[in-house]
Order: C-alpha cells, then sequence, then structure tokens
C-alpha cells in the first residue's frame, strides 16, 4: 500500500457507506488520490466498540431518526444519486457479502463484486442474506460467484475479514463509513467534503 494512501473502511449493509462509495471517484479525479477499500464487519465494530446503529439507538427519539431520513435524502439530491432504494430488508446481515468481499479479493474480481454487492443492496434491493438470492445476484451480475462462495469459507477468508475489522478498531473506528487519512479518523459520508481538502495537492491548497 502506498503511504499515506487513504483508506475507505465499509460493510455493505450500511447505506451511508453505499452513498460514500458512489461519492469517492469523484473525489479521486479531482485530487489524484486513490481510496483502499477495505471490507470491515460492522456488528463486530459495534460488538467492540459499544455502539449501536441508529435505528437501534435513537428507537425512542423519532424526530432523530426523521431526521436521519432527510439527510439520506438530501445527500442523494444533492450528489444526484437518484438510483438509491432504501433496502426493504434492512437491516440485513452481511457477514456472507463481506467475507464474499474478500474473497472476491482473492479471486481478482474485487472492483466487480464490490459494485455488484452494492447494487443489489441499494439499487435493485434484495435480501443478500438469503443464500438462494445472493447466489442469483451475482450470477446476474456475471460474477463466479460460487468459486466466491466456496472461498469465502476458507479459514484464511474468514481470518482476514476478523483482522481487517480488527485494524479498523484500532485506529478508533467506532462506525460505518469511516476513512483514515494520514493518521486521522474521519466518520460518515458528511465528513467527504473535509476529506477531500485534506487530499487536495499541496500546490492547490495554497492557491
Amino acid at each position: 500500500m502506498p503511504v499515506n494512501q487513504p483508506i475507505f473502511y465499509f460493510d455493505f449493509g450500511s447505506p451511508n457507506a453505499y452513498l460514500a462509495w458512489r461519492v469517492l471517484p469523484a473525489i479521486e479525479r479531482r485530487t489524484g488520490a486513490r481510496f483502499r477499500m477495505i471490507p470491515a464487519l460492522l456488528g463486530g465494530i459495534f460488538k467492540a466498540t459499544g455502539n449501536q446503529s441508529p435505528m437501534t439507538a435513537f428507537a425512542g427519539i423519532p424526530a432523530k431518526l426523521a431526521y436521519e431520513r432527510r439527510e439520506i435524502e438530501r445527500f442523494v439530491a444533492r450528489h444526484r444519486l437518484f438510483e438509491f432504494r432504501m433496502n426493504p430488508h434492512f437491516p440485513v446481515n452481511t457477514l456472507m457479502l463481506m467475507r464474499g468481499a474478500v474473497a472476491a479479493e482473492a479471486e481478482g474480481v474485487f472492483d466487480a463484486y464490490v459494485a455488484a454487492a452494492f447494487h443489489h443492496m441499494w439499487e435493485a434491493p434484495k435480501k443478500m442474506d438469503d443464500p438462494q438470492t445472493f447466489g442469483d445476484a451475482f450470477r446476474a451480475s456475471r460474477l463466479p460467484v460460487d468459486r466466491i462462495a466456496d472461498r469465502a469459507q476458507d479459514p484464511v477468508i474468514k481470518d482476514r475479514l476478523i483482522a481487517n475489522t480488527q485494524a479498523a478498531i484500532d485506529q478508533g473506528v467506532f462506525g460505518l463509513p469511516s476513512f483514515i487519512v494520514g493518521s486521522e479518523l474521519y466518520f460518515g459520508k458528511d465528513r467527504l467534503e473535509e476529506i477531500e481538502a485534506m487530499l487536495q495537492p499541496a500546490s492547490v491548497v495554497a492557491d
């Protein structure tokens, strides 16, 4: 990994991770940076840090949940991400999907797998923790889903996802999406403008 390459920790189960992922290519074009995408298990992060999903944490605060939904709507409109659809099966258990991401990286099809997984979670949403649905979706996306699923059961792949998740926790991550830029942690899609400013070449910042 290049020195100081920015890191994007994600889990397919997070709608905000999907929305951030959609915006990152434009940031990369404008800054010349290239994010390293690392799959990490959000459930494991929550368990280790004592954090909770907004649906759980704010279950007794309807106004807060309504604000969270409105904030997503504003972000979608601002970035014209009109393909986004809230998954009716949310929350989805993403263990199979996330192990699949690590397996797909080992198979050399990581980028295509990530794009397909986010598509089937947040653009044409499905119950992606159902094995039959999982297989059908990735076959429709022309990915070698049988090889990926088999490899995802390899203890080496399982351990790599655990290691990714622990590395995120060790860097202070408590939720996803999270970003590491230099030595700084940024949490949430609402930090993308600040991240982009940090990634601007010194000459651009000076101007």
